[in-house]
């Protein structure tokens, strides 16, 4: 039997994106659901680095301060010779002194994950909620879940990451493998790391490998690779974290005993393996990220590559300016002839012209990093070396440097 049901603003996906936008809806004093597939909330990731525009838009929805206190602010990169393993270099991230007040911080997924829900009103996340269609009655959308709910709604927003149903719907074309993967991990020192706060990195024969310090006794890891020039490479490698391990040390051979510590000590519970993929910048520029009254945002709106660390920062803007333009178009004071479903699709016209040409550029530039940093050649490792050395600190903080404002109606 179906059920209907009437909410003012569903949110598709209780990811980074999601509830980050719920929670910037719930500052301004609007109520919405967010959806979730999932039985529990979901803390997949270990961590995530966040830059200086995701910082500015924590504090616009209030745990900035709160985070901080468990996360390490990160100074610069020590950079190991691909020839020797050796780190032989160190750039400071601000090294000319143009983006004074950055900052960069790695934080526990788990942590950014349980802070934004304890912010959030009771019952706003639904769990064991898949969304199978959607339809159109008049001007309302009709959300319709696996367990036979309907859900009527006036804003629709898609949150539900790569593989996103409201993307479809939209029309966006599906996100395309860029050939290589991620193995990802994290681990604990229970008497500390030690290490400097400092991302600590190592590129070569198609390889970008790094780690940097979440807080005192827990640091993060990441080694991105082609699977096709892997000749020990298997599909089974997705179920089995122990060749992840010995692959990755296989490559780090060369390094300092304590860079390979970080990957020896690493529980096999917490390494993952994932394929990477992106959105074609052309399809964000010309596709439809916006119609009527539905919009999508973060890895539903823009997946790219790691390669600046901007994923999880650009759905945290996502998530400020989306909030901020729904509050407009619902809390403003109007006049009784003014109607609200143009005020929403005004809105969410006003959030698609700002994060377009943003999304374009992001996805864009860490294509083309990651490109670099991993592609193999005598001529590719010479650039290599040019560029890093000179110009990726700034790279990263010009990226960076961006504010997606308060939640100031």
């Amino acid at each position: 039997m179906e059920v209907y049901e009437d909410e003012d603003i569903v949110i598709v996906g209780a990811g980074l994106a999601g509830l980050t936008t719920a929670l910037s809806l719930h500052r301004l004093g609007l109520k919405s659901l967010v959806l979730e597939s999932s039985e529990s909330l979901r803390i997949t990731g270990f961590a995530l680095t966040l830059w200086t525009n995701a910082w500015k838009a924590l504090d616009a929805v209030g745990i900035g301060d709160s985070l901080r206190q468990k996360s390490t602010q990160m100074k610069g990169f020590k950079i190991a010779s691909p020839d020797t393993g050796l780190f032989t270099s160190q750039q400071a991230l601000d090294k000319d002194g143009k983006f004074k007040g950055y900052e960069s911080r790695c934080v526990k997924r788990k942590d950014l994950m349980e802070t934004l829900v304890k912010e959030l009103p009771p019952g706003t996340i639904r769990y064991s909620s898949k969304v199978v269609t959607i339809d159109e009655h008049d001007r309302f959308k009709l959300v319709h879940l696996a367990d036979g709910t309907i859900l009527k709604t006036k804003v629709l927003i898609g949150c539900d990451g790569v593989n996103s149903v409201v993307a479809k719907w939209l029309g966006l074309g599906s996100p395309v493998s860029v050939g290589r993967s991620a193995i990802r991990g994290l681990v604990e020192f229970p008497n500390g790391s030690g290490f400097d706060p400092m991302f600590h990195v190592n590129f070569g024969g198609g390889v970008r490998y790094g780690f940097l310090p979440v807080d005192d006794k827990t640091v993060y890891w990441f080694c991105t690779f082609t699977p096709s020039q892997v000749p020990s490479y298997e599909e089974d490698w997705y179920e089995n974290p122990i060749k992840m391990k010995q692959f990755v040390l296989s490559r780090i051979n060369k390094m300092p005993q304590e860079a390979q510590d970080v990957v020896e000590r690493t529980l096999i519970t917490s390494i993952s393996l994932s394929p990477l993929k992106f959105r074609l910048p052309w399809n964000v520029l010309f596709g439809d990220i916006v119609k009527d009254n539905v919009c999508v945002a973060g890895d539903a709106l823009h997946p790219m590559t790691p390669d600046i660390g901007q994923g999880g920062c650009s759905s945290l803007e996502d998530s400020v300016v989306l909030g901020r333009c729904i509050g407009e178009a619902l809390l403003k004071k109007v006049d009784g002839k003014d109607d609200e479903f143009e005020r929403i699709e005004k809105g969410l016209k006003k959030y698609g012209k700002e994060r377009r040409w943003r999304s374009f550029s992001l996805i864009s530039v860490a294509y083309c990093v990651g490109f670099m940093q991993e592609s193999k050649g005598i001529m590719m490792s010479f650039l290599r070396k040019v560029w890093f050395s000179k110009y990726t600190p700034s790279a990263f903080l010009k990226m960076a440097n961006f504010d997606c404002g308060d939640l100031v109606i």
